[in-house]
């Protein structure tokens, strides 16, 4: 069995036990529904240049059942534009990425994280050529990824400050997020 599966399924078994013991010490009287334990939060990103556009706006609401373990979901957009000026022939990428995500989160030590979270985005792009050729379109597909990763909620306000690192576990090759690790840096409102 491939070494990737295998580390992606004991940290599943470890999260699955850490928050089966995070289960048996909770408190009876604390049990069912409190929206104060809901969070809500995401990615906004912009960048600009003479040769690219970059565009992301990815909300997620979240709720964290106890000190331990906290879960949720969220939505996708990306847009993503590069122009190839010095290549021959010169052209531009497009790409569009719209999608659905959830996420579970196990804090082993208070504002330490380790995240999972599994995707599905609709990829589709374009090629425009500046020459005679013809643009070409790549066919929209359903993309799955597979985000690990691990960070810390710094408290602040009404919130936290988040700082994460994460790898797409699945490497597909249209993978919004490439092959490397990839930080994020954000807040979540109501921590």
């Amino acid at each position: 069995m491939n070494r990737k599966y295998l580390m992606l399924v004991a940290l599943l078994v470890t999260l699955f036990q850490l928050s089966a013991s995070a289960q048996d010490q909770e408190d009876e009287s604390s049990r069912g529904f409190d929206k104060s334990k809901l969070f809500f939060g995401g990615t906004f990103g912009l960048g600009f240049g003479s040769n690219q556009t970059l565009v992301n706006v990815s909300p997620q609401v979240g709720y964290r059942f106890n000190r331990t373990l906290a879960a949720g979901a969220g939505v996708n957009f990306i847009y993503s534009s590069y122009r190839y000026r010095w290549s021959v022939p010169e052209y531009k990428e497009n790409y569009g990425v719209a999608g659905l995500n959830v996420f579970g989160r196990i804090y082993p030590i208070d504002y330490l994280f380790l995240q999972l979270q599994p995707e599905a985005n609709y990829s589709w792009g374009k090629f425009k050529f500046y020459d005679d050729r013809e643009d070409q379109k790549l066919p929209g597909k359903i993309v799955p990824s597979l985000l690990g990763g691990a960070g810390a909620a710094i408290p602040a306000g009404n919130g936290a400050f988040l700082i994460m690192v994460q790898y797409d576990l699945l490497q597909n090759e249209r993978s919004p997020y490439g092959n490397r690790a990839f930080y994020n840096f954000g807040y979540n409102f109501g921590f």
